[in-house]
C-alpha cells in the first residue's frame, strides 16, 4: 500500500511518515523545506526518514501544481493521503497573509484536484486546527459548535480547508476527514512553539514572555498519541450517506485544558532552573484557552489519549538538550 505524505519534514509529519515506514508501508514524501523556521532542523527530520528503503522524496511546493502533479503522476498506485502541509503559526499570519492563502489555500486546492485524479484512493486525511474555534467560550470544544467567528487568519484558511474538503467529497465522492489538532508538543517539535521557546530561554537564563498575564490554558497533546489517532483515522474512511457526503471532523486533542503555568513549571523542575517570568497582555489573534471534547473519534476509532503533560514534556526536554548537542 502506498500513502503520500505531505509535509512530510514538519514536526507531525515526520512521526506519522516514520510510523507508516516503520510498519512497511511505501511512503510518497512531499515538502518544500520552507524556511518559517530553521531549515536545518527539517533536514534532520527528513534525513531521519531516508534511513528507510521504503520512502520516495519530493522537494516540492504543493501550491506549484504543474510540479506537484508531474511528481504524483509517476505514482498512480497512490491509495491513501496524509496531507499536513500547510503554513503555520497563528501570529506570523498576521504579517505575512500572503503566506497563508498560497500555501493553505492554493497548496490545498492542489492537492485536492491531485486526489480527484487517483483512481485508487481510498481516503484523504488532512490537518484543520483548533484554532477554528476561534474566540468561542464554551469549553470543552465540540466539533459540533460553530466555527465561523476565525481571530486569526490562519484560523480563517484551516475552516478554508474544512469547508473546501467537504465540497470535494461531495461532488467526487472521495472519503475525507480533517483533524482539528490541539497544540501538539514532543521530541522534534516546532521552535515556534512555547514549549520549545520556553526551554530554550530558560536554559538561557532569558526572560520568558508569558501572555495575557499567565492566564492561559491549552489542550497540551503528545506527539505519539496524534501519530495514533491519525493513523487510527486513516485506516477508517468515511461512508456516504443519503444525506451526508464522505466527509468527518474529529478533535485530537488530550481532552483535558492545563494552565500555562504549571506547564512551564514543569519544565523548570526538569531542568531544575528558575524561569524568569515576564508577564504581557494578550496578543491579537490569539485565545486564552483550548480544550477538545474527543467522544466522537474515541466512539468512532477508539482513541484514547495516554501521555500526561508531566511523563510528555520531560522527553521533549531530554531530546532537545540532544539535539542541541549536536
Amino acid at each position: 500500500m502506498t500513502i503520500l505524505v505531505t509535509g512530510a519534514a514538519g514536526f507531525i509529519g515526520m512521526h506519522v511518515a516514520e510510523a507508516l515506514l516503520a510498519d512497511g508501508r511505501q511512503v510518497i514524501a512531499v515538502d518544500n523545506l520552507n524556511p518559517y523556521y530553521d531549515v536545518t532542523l527539517k533536514k534532520a527530520r527528513l534525513a531521519r526518514l531516508q534511513l528507510y528503503k521504503n520512502i520516495t522524496f519530493y522537494d516540492c511546493d504543493i501550491a506549484d501544481r504543474p510540479a506537484l502533479f508531474a511528481a504524483l503522476g509517476a505514482h498512480p498506485e497512490i491509495s491513501l493521503i496524509v496531507h499536513l502541509a500547510a503554513q503555520a503559526g497563528v501570529r506570523h499570519s498576521i504579517s505575512r497573509p500572503f503566506d497563508y492563502t498560497q500555501a493553505n489555500v492554493t497548496g490545498f486546492l492542489s492537492i485536492l484536484e491531485a486526489a480527484r485524479q487517483m483512481d485508487k484512493l481510498k481516503h484523504l486525511v488532512y490537518a484543520s486546527s483548533s484554532s477554528v474555534y476561534g474566540a468561542n467560550n464554551k469549553l470543552p470544544y465540540s466539533v459540533d459548535d460553530r466555527t465561523d467567528s476565525p481571530v486569526s487568519l490562519y484560523a480563517a484558511t484551516k475552516k478554508a480547508n474544512e469547508l473546501m474538503a467537504h465540497s470535494y467529497s461531495h461532488l467526487y465522492e472521495i472519503p475525507m476527514t480533517g483533524l482539528r489538532f490541539f497544540t501538539v508538543y514532543g521530541p522534534w517539535g516546532r521552535p515556534d512553539m512555547a514549549y520549545w521557546r520556553f526551554t530554550e530561554k530558560i536554559m538561557r537564563r532569558e526572560p520568558v514572555d508569558i501572555y495575557n498575564h499567565g492566564d492561559m490554558m491549552r489542550d497540551f497533546t503528545y506527539i505519539d498519541d496524534v501519530v495514533r489517532g491519525v493513523l487510527g483515522v486513516l485506516a477508517a474512511p468515511p461512508e456516504k450517506t443519503v444525506d451526508t457526503a464522505a466527509h468527518r471532523v474529529y478533535n485530537i486533542g488530550n481532552n483535558r485544558a492545563e494552565k500555562l503555568l504549571d506547564f512551564i513549571s514543569i519544565i523548570e523542575k526538569t531542568l531544575g532552573m528558575t524561569a524568569e517570568r515576564r508577564l504581557l497582555p494578550m496578543q491579537p489573534g490569539d485565545i486564552q484557552a483550548t480544550y477538545a471534547d474527543i467522544e466522537p473519534i474515541r466512539r468512532d476509532i477508539g482513541f484514547e489519549p495516554t501521555t500526561r503533560l508531566e511523563d510528555g514534556l520531560p522527553k521533549f526536554v531530554a531530546w532537545y538538550h540532544d539535539y542541541c548537542k549536536e
